[in-house]
């Protein structure tokens, strides 16, 4: 008896182990879903103009207009777009008449990398952002050949000549390129499918707790 009442201690042990983990995923996608909503709120909301005082993390998705002129240079950043294939992102200098930002125009194919695109004055909305995409294992820029592989804006603001500002274009700046605005679908958000593991692991566990305790309950009456 004493160790049919040890095994069923065990397995209420991983049981609630398990089920807590499962809720506690759940809170983190209600926290999640709500971090999301304030995002895309933010992105969607009217524009106003660029702040003089820049902060990254008050500033981050504001959206914004700027006028002024779009000047000669570029970065191109490779990407993948869903359902259209490999391309570059299109970073260039803007003079908005204060100072020389830097916008990421949008998306061109690879044909397309030096094709001439339209500079001069315009007027351009979309947001500001410092992009997170840098990790151990992206590769170097290649600098001369215009080649990127993440949206450094640091070191892409020297290369260009601006100030580590990066507009993300909402408005066509240029008749050949797809602009690629800001949204959330990049921010990850697994907290469902985690919750669905840790439940279904949970039945998994109750259900063979129940057959090994029927199985050592029976062997120890007979």
């Amino acid at each position: 008896m004493g160790r049919f009442l040890f095994l069923l201690i065990i397995v209420a042990a991983g049981l609630g182990v398990l089920l807590y983990l499962g809720t506690w995923q759940v809170q983190r996608l209600a926290w999640k879903e709500g971090v999301l909503a304030e995002i895309e709120a933010r992105i969607a909301a009217d524009p106003v103009a660029v702040p003089d005082q820049i902060d990254r993390e008050r500033d981050r998705y504001l959206p914004v207009t700027v006028t002024g002129a779009m000047l000669q240079g570029e970065i191109h950043v490779l990407v993948s777009v869903k359902r259209v294939g490999p391309g570059y992102r299109i970073l260039a200098p803007f003079d908005d008449g204060t100072r020389v930002i830097m916008i990421d125009r949008g998306f061109v194919p690879l044909d397309d990398k030096n094709t001439p695109r339209a500079i001069g004055p315009m007027t351009i909305t979309g947001n500001l952002h410092w992009p997170n995409e840098v990790d151990e294992y992206t590769p170097e820029p290649d600098v001369e050949g215009e080649i990127w592989f993440a949206r450094e804006v640091d070191m892409a603001s020297v290369v260009l000549g601006t100030d580590p500002i990066l507009l993300i274009a909402k408005s066509k700046t240029d008749p050949n390129v797809t602009p690629l605005p800001v949204d959330t679908s990049g921010i990850p958000n697994d907290h469902l499918q985690y919750a669905i593991t840790w439940f279904g692991l949970a039945l998994v566990w109750a259900a063979m707790s129940v057959f090994f305790l029927w199985r050592t309950r029976a062997r120890t009456e007979s």
